[in-house]
């Protein structure tokens, strides 16, 4: 049996050792920290859970391509429980509320009521969306594979989508922003600009409300820390084995070829090394940190390096003493008064509120969580070098729960239990280049097409996880985590997936 060391329990990574380990290989993850997950996680404060991660799943429906991956590595399965709150989002500004609804007819009607000298401009979005709805993340087979169950093939996949093909290049010109100031309403605004990164280019907007709209688009009960565990559990099963609090500090070059890593003072061998780390971690300059002695110098990884735009977040999440479930699930807001924080004019805030979700807060009583976007990673390097990180982060979320209250009266005195994590929370505890979240997607150039997950200059490497597939996310990472292995399998002449049915 060929040893294979993956590196990284993120999805990316458990997505890629089930799918080695299930096509005859003996695969070891190696994970930095002390449990799985990566980016995707969450934590629990004085009885209330946060999510770090997911506010939605591409996949979550089974008409979804992704679906099946979730499926084939366990993070789903028929007794998942999917959370469909309609309107998914929802916008107020100055009392003026703006839907979106999970049903394009439905979510046409109302924005036309709502703000009627838009109704041209809703009457074309809508139409688009209708051509977007075919719209889906390709799951195909590599070139040259042996597989067990062959994948719908790049053609039959693209002519479904062919419709909205034509639009993407007129939407591919403008950010996501400039495409909601089309819009009179301020409501309407508001809810493109909370639906993607204001940064993204229009098609992004459109893929993502396509995707509610075609009844994609749900939240996993239990968040994505349970689907971690599933995977962990579909991965250990089969016979897979994880060593946590293992960081993998040089990858072992021989004669052009991966034959292991180093860790913890000691050496693994392997017959091949499948890396799910930060791509932009592990491929610096051995001084700043990567794994590679001397680095690889592959045009691709250049690029990586070169191209990558970060999207960086911080998060307040806030446990209150009353039961907020007859509000919506996801809020943005503008506010009566604009503050300032990291050099930039905050006008609104978006809330994600989890009062509904069963088991995150103790009974009658609400989880919430604040996004506030923006690359504040230099910020919080220079509060904690000043040595005042604390004081920062409880100055804003003093801040922000002031606006809370004003906004929501009925949990004015009644925030418990609050927690900031930053970037450099990120940093840490998830390994991310900067503490980011995901890549931006800007306007103006061609959508690139996913990065080769293997180097010419080492055989027997590969690469998996959010930067080789833009802008990242979960269905990136499982994505490529499958293509990783599915390249293993091609160059070791193993078929793939040959056990994925047991």
């Amino acid at each position: 049996m060929k040893k294979v060391i993956v590196v990284g329990a993120g999805i990316a990574g458990l997505a890629a050792g089930i799918y080695a380990q299930k096509s005859g290989f003996g695969v070891t993850i190696c994970e930095a920290h002390s449990r799985p997950g990566g980016n995707c996680t969450g934590w629990r404060r004085g009885g209330y859970f946060f999510e770090g991660s997911m506010h939605w799943l591409n996949g979550s429906s089974p008409h979804s391509a992704v679906n099946r991956l979730w499926r084939e590595t366990g993070a789903l399965s028929d007794t998942s429980h999917i959370i469909k709150h309609d309107p998914f989002l929802t916008s107020d500004c100055n009392g003026q509320q703006a839907c979106l609804y999970r049903d394009v007819d439905k979510f046409e009607q109302h924005l036309c009521d709502l703000s009627p000298e838009d109704t041209s401009q809703v009457k074309r979005m809508c139409a688009d969306l209708r051509r977007f709805t075919a719209v889906d993340i390709p799951v195909t087979d590599i070139f040259g594979l042996k597989v067990r169950e062959k994948a719908p093939s790049l053609l039959k996949t693209g002519i479904k989508m062919l419709p909205a093909a034509l639009r993407m290049g007129e939407l591919g010109k403008i950010s996501a922003k400039e495409y909601a100031n089309r819009f009179h309403s301020p409501a309407i605004r508001l809810l493109l600009l909370n639906t993607v990164n204001p940064g993204y280019d229009a098609v992004s907007l459109f893929f993502t409300m396509a995707h509610f709209l075609s009844g994609d688009g749900g939240y996993v009960e239990g968040g994505t820390v349970n689907m971690v565990q599933n995977m962990v559990k579909r991965f250990t099963d089969s016979g897979g084995l994880i060593r946590y609090n293992t960081r993998v500090e040089r990858i072992i070059v021989e004669g052009g070829q991966a034959i292991g890593i180093s860790a913890c003072g000691s050496t693994i061998p392997a017959d091949a090394v499948i890396v799910t780390a930060d791509t932009l971690v592990v491929v610096a300059s051995p001084d700043s940190g990567g794994i590679f002695s001397p680095p690889l110098r592959d045009t691709w990884l250049k690029k990586i390096q070169k191209n990558t735009q970060l999207i960086i977040n911080t998060f307040l999440c806030l446990g209150v003493e009353t039961d907020l479930s007859a509000l919506p699930a996801n809020i943005a807001f503008s506010l009566e008064k604009p503050f300032e924080f990291n050099g930039q004019t905050l006008d609104y805030l978006a809330c994600r509120n989890y009062a509904s979700y069963p088991g995150y807060a103790p009974e009658g009583c609400s989880a919430l969580t604040i996004k506030i976007s923006g690359d504040s990673y230099d910020y919080w390097v220079l509060a904690r070098k000043q040595g005042l990180y604390e004081q920062r982060k409880e100055e804003l979320f003093e801040t922000v729960l002031e606006k809370l209250e004003t906004r929501f009266p009925v949990i004015k005195g009644k925030t418990r239990v609050h927690d900031i994590a930053t970037p450099l929370t990120y940093e840490k505890y998830c390994g991310t280049y900067r503490g980011s979240w995901m890549t931006q997607t800007p306007p103006g150039k061609h959508r690139r097409l996913p990065y080769p997950c293997k180097p010419k200059s080492v055989k027997n490497l590969y690469f998996a996880g959010q930067r080789i597939l833009l802008p990242g996310g979960l269905p990136a990472v499982v994505v490529t985590g499958r293509r990783a292995a599915q390249y293993l399998c091609r160059d070791f002449g193993m078929v793939f997936g040959s056990d994925l049915a047991r």
